[in-house]
């Protein structure tokens, strides 16, 4: 025992995915495996998480909402099958299934074209079957539309100069001369809409979706001038106030789109997810929580979910370790987000190719070490 073990423990596992190795799933089979190998009769409780980027839908089905899924269009216009997620008349519903970049062929980007249209066509069907209260997910978008695609698949009508519709993705909406939003489906007068997002940037301007984001999306240098000039012209049409707003820049400015159509109230996503999933009962039953992600960096104390995860549990007294493929924090930044101690991957293998196709045994040895540590 080297740092102080917990008694009588209770051991929650609160992480999400490594992304490119392990879904938020796989994670917390990983480290349960990893810990009962030194505490056989451990208590384990596992919650995956997200902060509503993708992944976010998986995490909701491991907290026993329902998977549905239905053929939507896609970021280039082709169908694809897209998944949300659904409990009584509650919806969590991930942009990213529909418009995300996981639906773009390898080195293929479309960061003027990219449409947001199957976003909308998720939406509507979550409608479609019964929700009142729909999470939605935004992050890892192919797209930097504003969510026109989206508002068009929900009956909003985008005209140019001859009254005719504009094309897809952001790049066409420097064409708009018209903004008809009075076919828009009725229903969401009645829904709340929770925009959950990581992302709290503005639409356009240097922190702007199409300057942060837009080289994620292949976007080069002019199209991101493009993009940003587009979206301005975009937003002077519907309604310039709500593009300043946090998170109306988030997912290629589909946070806008939301925002300014739909009614959406934006908040933090791994806020509205720890909700949506039960951390608070789960952790008033801890006595360790182990949270983590692939990369534990200064994006992590950003409203990512290892820092949402430690900011909860240190209000409740209860302590926090963290799991990750690479660790780029120091200690004070750990200690001040809340996290006791990291265990990195890197640290067990460091060449990064080994270590990713390796990620779940070499996890499995990082949560022996955590047992060793605190629980032995």
């Amino acid at each position: 025992m080297t740092d102080g073990a917990v008694t009588a423990a209770h051991v929650l596992v609160a992480a999400d995915k490594f992304k490119g190795s392990l879904t938020a799933v796989q994670v917390a089979e990983r480290v349960t495996a990893g810990l009962r190998r030194v505490v056989p009769e451990l208590a384990v409780e596992t919650l995956p998480v997200a902060d509503g980027g993708d992944g976010t839908v998986a995490a909701a089905v491991a907290a026993g909402f329902e998977r549905r899924e239905v053929p939507v269009t896609g970021p280039l216009g082709e169908s694809v099958t897209a998944a949300y997620a659904l409990r009584g008349t509650t919806a969590v519903v991930e942009m990213a299934e529909a418009s995300g970049l996981q639906h773009l062929p390898d080195g293929v980007f479309a960061p003027l074209t990219a449409t947001t249209y199957g976003s909308g066509e998720l939406l509507r069907a979550a409608l479609d079957a019964g929700a009142r209260t729909i999470v939605f997910g935004v992050g890892g978008s192919a797209t930097t539309d504003g969510g026109a695609g989206m508002l068009a698949a929900l009956g909003a009508r985008f005209l140019d100069a001859d009254g005719r519709p504009v094309g897809p993705g952001g790049g066409a909406l420097a064409d708009l001369a018209t903004a008809d939003l009075s076919g828009l489906d009725a229903r969401f007068k009645d829904v709340e809409l929770v925009l959950a997002s990581d992302v709290d940037n503005p639409l356009t301007g240097p922190k702007g979706a199409p300057a942060v984001f837009g080289p994620q999306k292949g976007a080069s240098p002019e199209d991101v001038a493009t993009l940003d000039a587009a979206l301005a012209h975009y937003a002077s049409v519907l309604g310039p106030e709500q593009a300043g707003q946090p998170g109306a820049g988030a997912a290629g400015g589909i946070g806008y789109g939301a925002l300014v159509a739909l009614g959406a109230s934006f908040r933090p996503g791994i806020e509205v997810m720890l909700d949506i999933l039960g951390f608070a009962p789960a952790l008033s039953r801890a006595t360790l929580v182990i949270t983590g992600e692939g990369s534990l960096d200064e994006q992590t104390l950003h409203g990512k979910a290892p820092a949402g995860v430690a900011a909860a549990a240190r209000a409740q007294g209860i302590e926090v370790v963290a799991v990750c493929g690479r660790l780029a924090l120091p200690p004070t930044a750990l200690a001040a987000a809340g996290i006791r101690r990291a265990y990195a991957l890197l640290d067990l293998e460091p060449d990064p190719a080994t270590c990713m196709a390796q990620a779940g045994p070499l996890l499995e040895r990082a949560a022996e070490s955590i047992a060793r540590d605190f629980l032995s």
